[in-house]
C-alpha cells in the first residue's frame, strides 16, 4: 500500500486557463470500477498514452485519471514552446554529447508530427504557429552561451540566424537584448488550449475522470487507486504525474518540483502594438536558464515568466506568487520601457519536474506499474512523445526511439532532507542573482 503524501493544488491565476475554450469537466469517479488499464495523470504525457492505449487496445476500456481539470495543472502553465530542438540544459552548449542530441531531435520532431496531426484532425484551436524561438541575451555570460549554443548547432546541421542588437527591435520591438539566435523548428501554441482539446477528442474507449484525487495505491494482483469516493482497479497502471509520483514512494529522492512562475498583460491597444513595433507575435527563451522567458500572444498580450521556488509538496503557494509578480514588473519595465505601466491580468505559478543529472524516467517501476516521467522543462513535447511511446512499448513495439528511452539510467538520486531543500534553495537564488539583468 502506497499513501500519498501530498496532492496537487495549483493556484487560480492561470491566463492560459483563463483565455483557453470552455469545456465541461467530465465527472468525479465515484463507487467502484475496473479496467485493463488506467493512467494517473492527465497532462500531455497522460493524454498521450491513454490516446494510444486506446489505438492500440480498441476493445479495451482505458481510466485516465486527474486530480484537477484538464489544462488546469502544469501542462496548461507553461510558456507554449514546442521546441524541436536539443535544450540540455546542463550541457554549455544546449547540445551535450551528440549522439544523445541527436536521438533527443528525432523525439522532439516526432513528437511535433504527432501533435501537428491531432491539431489538424480535430481542429483544435490552440494558437498553433510555426514561429520558432529567439535565444536572447544581454549580459556577457549569456552572450558566451549564445555563441556556444551556436557552434553546437553547426555540429548538430541545424539552421539557425544570429541576429545582433540593432536587427532585433524589428523583429521583437524592444532593443533590449545584445544578440539574440533565432531558430525556425519551434511551434508555438496555446498550453491550456491544446490540452483542453486532446482531451475533448480522446477515443470512445478512455473514460477521463477530473476532480478525483487519488490519496492510495494498493499493488497485488491487481493495481487498485483509492479516493475519496471509490475506487478504480486496474490489471495494469501507468503514472503520468511527474513529481507526484514519489509522492506514492516511486523513485523516490530523485525528483525535484521545482516552480516557476508568469505574468500576462491585458490586450495591447492598437497603438500599443505600433508603439511596441515588431512582429506580431513571438517567442524568447533567456540564453541564461534563471532569465526570463517571453511571449507576444496571438491576442495580442504580453508574457514574461521568470522566478523560481522549490515546494517539496508540489503546491502553489501564496508568498511565492507575491514575490514573482513584483520581480515581473521589474523584468517587463526593463524590457518595454515603451509599455510601462501596462497592467498585468493574470499572474500564475506552474510545476516543473527535474533531476539533477536532466535526465527522464521510462520504462517499468514496479509490477504492473509502469511510467514516463520527469520532462525537464519539455513537457509538450517529451510528454507528447514519451507517452506515446511507452503506450506502443506495453503493446509490443520497439523501434530505436523506444530503445534510447529504455536505455537512459534515469534520474539520479538527491542529497537527503534537510541539505536538498537548502542546497536547491541556495542554487535557486544564486543563479537568478547571477543572471542580473537576463532576468
Amino acid at each position: 500500500m502506497y499513501r500519498s503524501t501530498s496532492t496537487p493544488a495549483d493556484d487560480n491565476g492561470c491566463g492560459w486557463f483563463h483565455l483557453s475554450p470552455a469545456r465541461q469537466p467530465r465527472p468525479a469517479h465515484q463507487g467502484k470500477s475496473k479496467a485493463r488499464w488506467a493512467v494517473l495523470g492527465a497532462g500531455f504525457t497522460g493524454l498521450a498514452a491513454a490516446r494510444q492505449l486506446a489505438l492500440k487496445y480498441p476493445e479495451d476500456e482505458i481510466i485516465l485519471v486527474d486530480a484537477q481539470v484538464v489544462g488546469f495543472g502544469a501542462s496548461g502553465r507553461n510558456s507554449g514552446f514546442a521546441i524541436d530542438l536539443p535544450h540540455d540544459i546542463g550541457a554549455p552548449d544546449y547540445i551535450g554529447d551528440l549522439a544523445t542530441a541527436r536521438m533527443n531531435l528525432k523525439l522532439n520532431l516526432r513528437a511535433q508530427e504527432i501533435l501537428v496531426d491531432l491539431i489538424q484532425r480535430h481542429r483544435i484551436d490552440c494558437q498553433l504557429r510555426p514561429d520558432g524561438k529567439y535565444q536572447a541575451a544581454i549580459e556577457d555570460k549569456g552572450l558566451a552561451v549564445l555563441e556556444a549554443y551556436r557552434q553546437g548547432l553547426d555540429k548538430l546541421g541545424q539552421a539557425y540566424q544570429m541576429l545582433d542588437q540593432q536587427d532585433l527591435p524589428a523583429h521583437l520591438g524592444t532593443g533590449f537584448y545584445k544578440k539574440a539566435l533565432y531558430t525556425p523548428g519551434t511551434m508555438l501554441l496555446q498550453p491550456a488550449a491544446l490540452a483542453k482539446g486532446l482531451a475533448e477528442s480522446l477515443p470512445l474507449n478512455v473514460t477521463l475522470y477530473e476532480n478525483t484525487t487519488i490519496t492510495r495505491l494498493e499493488q497485488g494482483r491487481s493495481i487498485v487507486l483509492h479516493h475519496a469516493n471509490g475506487s478504480i482497479e486496474a490489471d495494469q497502471l501507468l503514472l503520468t504525474n511527474n513529481a507526484f509520483a514519489s509522492h506514492f514512494g516511486f523513485l523516490p529522492g530523485r525528483l525535484l518540483p521545482v516552480f516557476t512562475y508568469a505574468s500576462m498583460t491585458r490586450p495591447l491597444s492598437e497603438e500599443e502594438q505600433q508603439r511596441l513595433g515588431g512582429k506580431a507575435t513571438w517567442g524568447i527563451i533567456p540564453a541564461d536558464p534563471f532569465g526570463s522567458t517571453l511571449r507576444r500572444t496571438p491576442d495580442q498580450r504580453l508574457l514574461v515568466r521568470n522566478s523560481f521556488s522549490f515546494n517539496t509538496d508540489g503546491r502553489a503557494h501564496q508568498r511565492f506568487l507575491d514575490r514573482a509578480q513584483r520581480q515581473h514588473r521589474e523584468s517587463f519595465e526593463r524590457r518595454f520601457p515603451m509599455l510601462a505601466g501596462t497592467p498585468f491580468d493574470y499572474t500564475w505559478g506552474g510545476s516543473m519536474c527535474l533531476s539533477r543529472n536532466h535526465l527522464s524516467h521510462f520504462g517499468t517501476l514496479a509490477p504492473k506499474v509502469h511510467a514516463a516521467l520527469c520532462c525537464n522543462g519539455l513537457g509538450i513535447t517529451r510528454g507528447t512523445v514519451t507517452g506515446t511511446l511507452l503506450a506502443n512499448w506495453l503493446a509490443g513495439e520497439r523501434d530505436e526511439l523506444i530503445d534510447f528511452l529504455l536505455g537512459s539510467p534515469g534520474p539520479n538520486r538527491n542529497p537527503p532532507e534537510p541539505f536538498l531543500s537548502l542546497g536547491v534553495n541556495l542554487n535557486l537564488r544564486w543563479g537568478q542573482h547571477r543572471a542580473g539583468q537576463e532576468a
